[in-house]
């Protein structure tokens, strides 16, 4: 599974590059902080393909990376995509590394 960490997923951002980014975290979570990203629960992810790009550069994120990873895993497997990156450490380490205004939790 290919991963990007936070340094770079926030480079990809200042640099306005066309990237998908997706929170597969809970929509409580989401309230809590986010990365602006396109919220997708990971109970809907395998019925949200067609929301999923497969043209560009795709982030899926989580609280620490961990359902993310599952996430990319399911899709590669069962809908063959090659282009989905995990962010490694989640949201927590973007916020302990990146953007300490984040609330954590």
């Amino acid at each position: 599974m290919k991963e990007i960490t936070v340094r770079e997923l926030k480079q990809k951002l200042d640099n306005k590059e066309d990237i998908q980014l997706i929170d597969v975290r809970e929509e409580y979570e989401y309230d809590i902080s986010n990365l602006a990203g396109e919220l997708i629960p990971m109970g809907m992810v395998m019925e949200s393909v067609d929301r999923i790009s497969r043209d560009k550069p795709v982030i899926v994120h989580c609280k620490t990376g961990r359902r993310s990873a599952v996430a990319i895993m399911n899709l590669e497997k069962q809908y063959g995509f090659t282009n989905l990156f995990n962010l490694k450490g989640g949201i927590i380490a973007y916020a302990l590394e990146v953007d300490n205004s984040l609330q954590t939790y």
